[in-house]
């Protein structure tokens, strides 16, 4: 019997409509940091940064950010997260997980106010660090066997 492959290297991804949020975190320390930023149009990203990201890192798995609703229901940002996750597996056919990620941008602009940034998130976005806290998140509920 063929066990799946073990995961090593992860994207995840802070999905919004301006901004995605891209980190890379590897399994086996548990452990994820800051890529980059992609602009999106209403959601939708250009596909060919991701596929020059899937390419580059080669990841073996995919985590999108879930953004649900305090109370733990989905929002209409948490329907729309879980479709750029079914695009993200259908269009690199990966697994690709979501993760609750309630708390990670607020997480990610307190870790920034304790770095000494008070405001400026428009120059220099929290996205791709609240990806890291998201990934960082989910690999501590998984991890490797």
């Amino acid at each position: 019997m063929m066990s799946a492959k073990p995961l090593r290297l992860l994207l995840g991804f802070d999905y919004g409509t301006k901004q995605i949020g891209v980190a890379v975190g590897q399994a086996i320390t548990g452990q994820a940091r800051e890529l980059c930023v992609l602009k999106a149009q209403n959601g939708v990203p250009d596909w060919n940064r991701v596929e020059a990201l899937i390419k580059e890192w080669q990841p073996d798995a995919i985590v999108v950010g879930l953004p649900l609703n305090m109370d733990g229901t989905p929002s209409e940002m948490s329907e729309r997260a879980e479709k750029f996750a079914r695009r993200l597996n259908g269009r690199y056919n990966l697994p690709v997980h979501t993760h609750d990620e309630r708390l990670t941008t607020y997480a990610a602009k307190g870790e920034r106010l304790a770095q000494g940034q008070r405001d400026g998130y428009r120059e220099r976005p929290v996205d791709a660090l609240a990806a890291a806290l998201l990934l960082e998140g989910w690999l501590a509920e998984h991890p490797p066997a």
